[in-house]
């Protein structure tokens, strides 16, 4: 009896693993070989929910590798106020330890230093192979994210992919800077609640980056390709030659000279909607390589402008961005303006060579529709509008403030403000109880019309602290206080 139940634990435990094998992609078991750095936003900033729920995301998108030397190796780098190396790249071999690990981590709070935690990676990612892909998946909140555009821009210089998911809608304009391209499938913002629908696109964005294939295009447009490459030479070791043409077409080939620490190239000033053939040739004098090629067909031209952005708002100016800059295709660029829905229309003319444009002389607090067109040389226009708010100018400050001791307890108050757009003042001071001076003293205040310039305050608090604000049909202006002084006959 005790030799069939242990068959039948056995059994059960077979069937389970039998269960969690067929839930696997197969596609990504002993698919790829390559370093995976999780940088985890471990902050303040970041909810415990939303930290667990990122955690569980992790262990989901991470559970179908195989792991280990000649497979995935996989760590985990906390952000907190210092950075925290819950894991390095050689702990886990296998799923169960690596799953264990993820499900017991905690979270550090404190400051969002990604600057910091950022070196720590660099160090993590560069002392291992140079032959081997490495990325690196940024999980974040997007919050105040710091300056990380230094670090990052090292990390892609060194062949590093920086992949990033943000779980609300911070500075994405930082966010794409630190990614490497394609944007549409390396950078997600998205809900905590709905972070699971991004799984298996984001998986099959790692598996793209470390899957065993050596020349691969991974960022394609209508008049450029990013090639990539998993390195075989070394900055001393020898060089890359790389060499394209179009198929089909009769032109001339394309050869550039790339250093041997190279692992990716941009082909530029490509046909829209055409083939090529590209081929790399590693060349070293202490062995030979094989060549490595590729073909891929430029997407069709898009007529431009496809984004219009805008940054740099303040109470009498913004500045309006768009792209792809396309010099060789447009003859010039129109910005027209106006306050929405009805005011005056400005226009700018721009030239080609020109993506962004400052506008100012704006009115404060005001909504704009911002149109930005491109007059294209086959005689064809296109235009994209958005709509964009200057902020709130800045009120008044109250420009001066005087206490004057009247008599026993009393003081005059006098003041001076902008009269423009005045409305009244509002007063607030420490008020003693005339019939006991042991009790603690309380806070009185007082609206005054505009027309006012003084009051006498009674029954003043020693040492009482007096402040004045000019209030305004927007909003309470930047005050004054000052402290009254305190005579001995208050007390007799």
């Amino acid at each position: 009896m005790r030799g069939f139940l242990l068959r039948c634990v056995l059994l059960w435990a077979m069937l389970q693993r039998s269960k969690t094998q067929s839930a696997v992609p197969a596609t990504a078991l002993n698919c790829c070989e390559g370093d995976v750095l999780l940088l985890l936003d471990s902050s303040g900033s970041v909810a415990n929910r939303e930290f667990s729920r990122l955690l569980h995301f992790a262990t989901i998108l991470l559970r179908p590798f195989s792991l280990g030397r000649g497979h995935v190796r996989v760590g985990l780098l906390q952000v907190g106020t210092n950075p925290n190396l819950e894991f390095g790249l050689d702990v886990h071999n296998n799923q169960e330890s690596l799953q264990k690990a993820l499900q017991s981590v905690s979270q550090l709070q404190g400051d969002t230093n990604t600057k910091a935690a950022l070196r720590v990676a660099q160090g993590l990612l560069t002392e291992t192979d140079e032959n081997m892909p490495k990325v690196l998946l940024w999980l974040t909140d997007g919050v105040e994210p710091g300056d990380v555009g230094g670090a990052m821009a090292e990390l892609k210089a060194q062949g590093v992919s920086v992949l990033a998911v943000s779980t609300v809608h911070g500075n994405h304009q930082v966010l794409q800077r630190a990614v490497t391209p394609p944007l549409e499938s390396h950078l997600y913002s998205v809900d905590i609640d709905d972070i699971d629908i991004i799984t298996e696109d984001l998986r099959e964005a790692i598996i793209k980056i470390i899957r065993a294939e050596r020349l691969r295009v991974v960022d394609l447009t209508s008049h450029s390709a990013v090639l990539q490459w998993r390195p075989v030479l070394k900055a001393d070791s020898g060089y890359y030659e790389i060499s394209y043409n179009s198929l089909g077409k009769a032109g001339p080939e394309t050869k550039r000279t790339l250093s041997g620490n190279s692992s990716w190239v941009e082909l530029t000033n490509l046909q829209p909607d055409t083939t090529y053939t590209a081929a790399l040739h590693p060349e070293s004098n202490q062995r030979l390589f094989n060549t490595l090629s590729v073909n891929f067909t430029t997407l069709p031209d898009v007529l431009g402008p496809t984004v219009v952005s805008v940054s740099d708002s303040g109470s009498r100016q913004i500045r309006v961005s768009w792209g792809p800059l396309q010099p060789a295709g447009v003859q010039r660029y129109t910005v027209e303006y106006g306050a929405f829905p009805s005011g005056e229309v400005l226009t700018v003319t721009l030239p080609s060579q020109q993506n962004s444009t400052l506008l100012t002389g704006l009115q404060p607090g005001t909504q704009y529709l911002v149109t930005v067109s491109a007059l294209h040389r086959n005689g064809k226009e296109r235009a994209m509008s958005v709509r964009a708010c200057t902020q709130e100018a800045a009120l008044p400050a109250l420009s001066d403030l005087h206490l004057i001791p009247v008599e026993h307890q009393e003081v005059q108050v006098a003041w001076q403000a902008n009269q423009e757009g005045l409305k009244g003042y509002w007063l607030s001071w420490e008020r003693q109880n005339p019939h006991t001076y042991t009790s603690k003293p309380s806070i009185s205040s007082l609206y005054l019309p505009a027309s006012s310039r003084s009051t006498r305050l009674k029954h003043l608090a020693p040492s009482s602290r007096v402040c004045v604000s000019p209030v305004y049909s927007s909003g309470r202006g930047e005050g004054l206080c000052c402290t009254a002084e305190r005579h001995t006959d208050w007390l007799s």
